[in-house]
């Protein structure tokens, strides 16, 4: 049984089929559509994603997968992406010449400075993001580039987000190599690649795909049927209860209970602490309530023109206005869009569940991102023709000061349940990257068929930095096995 069809749950049940004629998987997914925040929407013909979604990978298994599920519906795109900062446009990644000319001698004397500085007497320890980021680039490029963007992307000061969070996202940069990035070309930092590849419909396309394949070698992906319920008896789990959706939103009042041999999750785990019956230990609960996550929405405002930008996405660092980032959905796929003549822009925020931006009115946010998209000089309000908005709770883990020790706590009690795994970016409240949420939902698939791989310590920055590829431990993940098993 697997909890959820985003990449975790499906890369999860395709893995399993490859490996085994045997096992029959079987996955529940809540919503109406596959790939959780990977997926992409529609609206009237125009496709847009939950976010951008690059395909980039040096794992060799997921970029195996990738190509395996898509083949030639990939393309290859070029990235183009600035941030805007005080009134102006920097290019992301660096370049020397552009970032000299808008910040002037003065601040870049101010800057080196600055970095010289913390390079001397950096901070002895390296307990929040603030902490990393300063000792590498010093605290003068940190209030500018850093500090607002981050409090606007979590809602938090950076000063009380843990340094997890910057050496997964950012690992491997510091302001000399960004220099000498945009000086040589030369480019080792994922975060900062010049090109990619995706799919031509959008990343929706990969999990539309992996679904149908899923189907038609025997698994079941079961739509609208959330999972309220895990079963268990001691440390083993033995069945889940499902509740069924209609199409138009209605709940069934009756739950369904379905038995099975294994069970891979993808659910945000706090909410999978809460679905255990009987419950985990009383302080495994207390410390699943502490985990956090950031909640988004994105307004995608449809233009009466094409590209008003030629970026893929801009970072919008200037307080002024509330949007976080700006995607440009033809600049990433033309098939994304139904008339080349016109755009699809996607105004990003960054928001709480409950707080006043998720509960706006859609009108009132369809005035909001047009009035910035015009205060940004970037379109007029009235080039708007139509709009659509999304809300996507969870879509960000948070690592403030107690996620640590909470989820320590968490993971402690999870791994002592003996046929239950959970994977994926929710399911592990990591902050990770598709790559890496399929790769942990690889290792649960190889671990049902006898391996002993930890999903909670798959290496995102090893994944990035090194070539990687995970080795099978034993025969039994190259074997096709001869007894049947639902999972």
């Amino acid at each position: 049984m697997i909890i959820g069809g985003g990449p975790a749950g499906l890369t999860a049940a395709y893995e399993l089929q490859k490996l085994s004629h045997a096992h029959v998987p079987q996955v529940y997914e809540a919503s109406d559509m596959v790939g959780g925040i990977s997926r992409t929407e529609t609206y009237k013909g125009y496709r847009f994603d939950i976010g951008g979604h690059r395909f980039f990978t040096k794992v060799r298994e997921v970029e195996d997968m990738w190509r395996e599920v898509l083949g030639d519906d990939f393309i290859t795109v070029q990235r183009l992406s600035r941030i805007f900062y005080r009134g102006r446009f920097y290019d992301y990644p660096l370049r020397i010449f552009n970032a000299l000319g808008n910040i002037g001698p003065y601040e870049t004397y101010k800057i080196i400075g600055s970095y010289i500085k913390w390079k001397l007497r950096p901070k002895a320890q390296e307990d929040t993001f603030e902490d990393w980021v300063i000792n590498r680039f010093g605290g003068r490029l940190y209030m500018h580039f850093f500090h607002s963007y981050t409090k606007k992307v979590w809602g938090i000061p950076p000063s009380e987000i843990r340094a997890d969070w910057a050496a997964q996202r950012i690992k491997n940069l510091s302001l000399p190599k960004a220099v000498w990035n945009a000086i040589s070309g030369a480019n080792d930092t994922a975060s900062l690649i010049e090109e990619f590849q995706y799919p031509r419909l959008g990343p929706g396309m990969m999990w539309e795909k992996t679904r149908d394949l899923i189907e038609k070698q025997g698994g079941t992906v079961q739509m609208r049927t959330e999972v309220v319920k895990v079963n268990r008896d001691g440390n083993r789990v033995t069945s889940i209860d499902v509740r069924r959706w209609t199409e138009n939103g209605g709940q069934s009042e009756k739950t369904e209970r379905i038995e099975g041999a294994h069970f891979v999750n993808s659910m945000a785990v706090r909410d999978l602490i809460h679905a255990f019956d009987p419950p985990p230990p009383p302080e495994v609960v207390a410390a699943a309530d502490r985990l956090k996550y950031r909640d988004f929405l994105i307004v995608t405002l449809m233009l009466d023109h094409a590209d008003p930008f030629p970026d893929n996405w801009i970072y919008i660092h200037s307080p002024k206005v509330k949007v976080g980032r700006i995607q440009n959905f033809r600049a990433w796929s033309k098939e994304m869009l139904p008339d080349q003549n016109t755009s699809s822009i996607g105004m990003e925020y960054f928001c709480q569940k409950g707080d006043g931006l998720w509960s706006s009115s859609d009108e009132d946010l369809r005035k909001l991102a047009s009035e910035e998209l015009e205060k940004l000089d970037l379109a007029k309000a009235s080039d708007v023709i139509d709009w659509t908005v999304i809300r996507q709770p969870k879509a960000y883990p948070v690592y403030d000061g107690e996620y640590k020790e909470a989820l320590d706590t968490v993971s402690g009690w999870l791994k002592t349940l003996e046929n239950f795994q959970t994977v994926g970016r929710n399911g592990l409240h990591r902050y990770n990257n598709q790559d890496h949420s399929m790769l942990s939902a690889m290792y649960a698939a190889r671990n049902i068929l006898g391996e002993n791989n930890d999903v909670w310590d798959v290496n995102v920055e090893r994944s990035y930095h090194e070539e990687f590829e995970a080795k099978p431990k034993n025969k039994a993940s190259k074997e096709r096995l001869d007894k049947g098993a639902v999972l």
